[in-house]
């Protein structure tokens, strides 16, 4: 089981950014999928939850109407389309399927590593 995170990079504020997370081992249209995201010296953070069964979303009030997440199950992997970038986004972020979007996200498993955000000007 693994779940690789790809396409952060340094992007200035206000910009935009796409990352995915593709899955293998597993299918994640079985799960409910969210994003997480880590800053340096800070707790870990659920950004954005997307359930199996009717792809109804769940946002934190952090990223509430700047991010959206998706999924294409052809090629098992869930987007993050992160809009109107602050400085205060810069973390790694990484994904996971989850038991529910409660927003505590709690983890069902982990696997793979993931990938940095740093938004600077």
């Amino acid at each position: 089981v693994q779940l690789q995170a790809s396409g952060g990079g340094l992007v200035q504020p206000g910009g935009s950014l796409r990352l995915s997370c593709v899955a293998s081992g597993f299918t994640l249209d079985y799960y409910n999928m969210a994003w997480f995201r880590q800053a340096p010296g800070k707790e870990r953070e659920g950004v954005s939850c997307l359930t199996s069964t009717d792809s109804m979303t769940d946002y934190a009030d952090s990223v509430k109407g700047r991010f959206t997440i998706a999924r294409d199950s052809a090629k098992n992997t869930v987007y993050l389309h992160m809009n109107s970038l602050k400085p205060e986004d810069t973390a790694v972020y990484y994904c996971a399927p989850v038991w529910a979007c409660d927003g505590y996200y709690n983890i069902v498993f982990s696997g793979g590593q993931g990938t940095l955000v740093t938004v600077s000007s």
